[in-house]
């Protein structure tokens, strides 16, 4: 399994591993991922307004998510992806109580520039991203970058595990921008630790 650790500097990292499933193990669990899950298309809130996401989602958590003027109630977790947090769990060393799926159905499908800062995430969270289906490219820009400054780039190939750390959350922000005429998908695990529910006090 090919690793790659990236310092971002001011204590912020990436860690990525290009081939962690096989291209045949990629499609089939995109596949089935696709077919088996609840996926919904929702408003987000974008400058005070609803906007539908240019993507669908599903879910899976014990606690609920909120971001983007939006919550994610809680939503058991199927086998597969149980399957696949145990793996990552694994992986990357961390333990994760939520996973939110994006479904990219074509290039026109993206993911805007921001950063998984939410609160309940805790101060400096380690976020593990799946994805699945056909390579999309994933930015990486500093929240204090100059103007005109070039993002970092990074193909995420299918199959490939993201994991992001220390205070990357803070300091930078990601996205995923259209690509184009891609008529193929690409649908994206994003594990998380979530400390509390919205609205909840903080927990010891």
């Amino acid at each position: 399994m090919k690793h790659e650790h990236m310092d971002l500097g001011q204590e912020a990292w990436v860690d990525y591993y290009s081939d962690y499933y096989s291209k045949a193990d990629s499609e089939s669990v995109f596949e089935r991922l696709r077919d088996e899950l609840e996926w919904e298309h929702r408003d987000i809130i974008v400058f005070g307004k609803p906007v539908k996401q240019p993507r669908l989602i599903a879910w899976a958590g014990d606690i609920e998510y909120r971001y983007s003027g939006q919550t994610l109630p809680i939503r058991a977790e199927v086998p597969a992806l149980r399957e696949i947090r145990e793996r990552v769990e694994a992986t990357s060393g961390e333990t994760f109580n939520h996973v939110l799926l994006n479904y990219y159905r074509d290039g026109r499908d993206n993911m805007g520039m921001h950063a998984d800062d939410e609160r309940e995430l805790g101060l400096n969270p380690t976020i593990a991203a799946i994805s699945l289906g056909v390579d999309r490219r994933f930015l990486l820009k500093r929240k204090n970058s100059r103007k005109g400054e070039t993002p970092t780039s990074i193909l995420l190939e299918g199959g490939s595990l993201l994991v992001m750390g220390g205070t990357i959350q803070h300091t930078w922000r990601h996205g995923v921008p259209k690509a184009g005429r891609l008529d193929k998908g690409r649908i994206n695990l994003t594990f998380r630790n979530l400390k509390w529910a919205p609205g909840e006090r903080p927990r010891d």
